[in-house]
């Protein structure tokens, strides 16, 4: 069996300047904290950011976004934190806002090979400029196109040594999702156990998504 698991600072160094990230979470929920912390620390810098939101400037995401890591955040929200809307009303960051529900379904496109789909969110507002509309049945729809990422920092409460993984409650949100959508997904451990101690019914989103297990070592 290959071995997965590495070090928290060993999953940092494989985040490199220019690439787009997804993290999982919502509001600092179910977000891969440690990873975070070691991301702003290596200050790896001109990142694209894919996340329901930014969390807050002190727990999150949001702690890159105060260290100015992002040239461009998809997120659906910015509201917990100010910084996010700063650098987007400045211009210092490009911000791109989706519909929580279709940025979801945007990322499962991307996981599962579709081209895109046609949802009626956000006909007749900002949010369709510059997309394609079609008539389906008489009922307008826009359409939206996949997002994958070169890397996916995922967090699950109990993974075994094969990845498979179990979330805790809300924890659980994005996570399962993404760990579908990236070249490379990592995913933060609360606890590691052995293979076949996991109830396989249990088992909420498959090892064979994920490439590494990072822990505190």
């Amino acid at each position: 069996m290959i071995n997965k698991i590495i070090s928290i600072k060993d999953a940092a160094e494989k985040v490199h300047e220019g690439m787009t990230i997804m993290i999982g979470g919502i509001l600092a929920i179910g977000t891969p904290e440690k990873i975070i912390d070691a991301l702003v620390e290596r200050n790896v810098k001109n990142l694209n950011l894919i996340c329901d939101d930014t969390g807050f400037p002190d727990r999150g995401v949001g702690k890159m976004v105060v260290n100015k890591q992002f040239k461009k955040m998809i997120i659906s929200h910015a509201g917990t934190n100010p910084e996010t809307a700063r650098q987007m009303n400045s211009g210092e960051t490009e911000v791109e806002l989706v519909p929580m529900g279709t940025l979801v379904e945007r990322i499962r496109c991307g996981g599962y090979g579709l081209g895109g789909i046609f949802t009626p969110t956000g006909v007749g507002t900002y949010v369709e400029i510059g997309k394609e509309k079609r008539v389906i049945d008489g009922k307008e729809y826009l359409f939206e196109t996949p997002l994958r990422a070169d890397v996916a920092l995922i967090r699950a409460s109990i993974v075994d040594k094969k990845g498979n993984m179990v979330f805790n409650k809300t924890m659980k949100n994005f996570n399962p999702i993404m760990a579908t959508a990236a070249d490379l997904v990592i995913v933060e451990a609360d606890k590691v156990v052995e293979v076949g101690e996991i109830d396989p019914e249990g088992v909420m989103c498959s090892g064979i998504f994920v490439d590494y297990i990072a822990i505190d070592q």
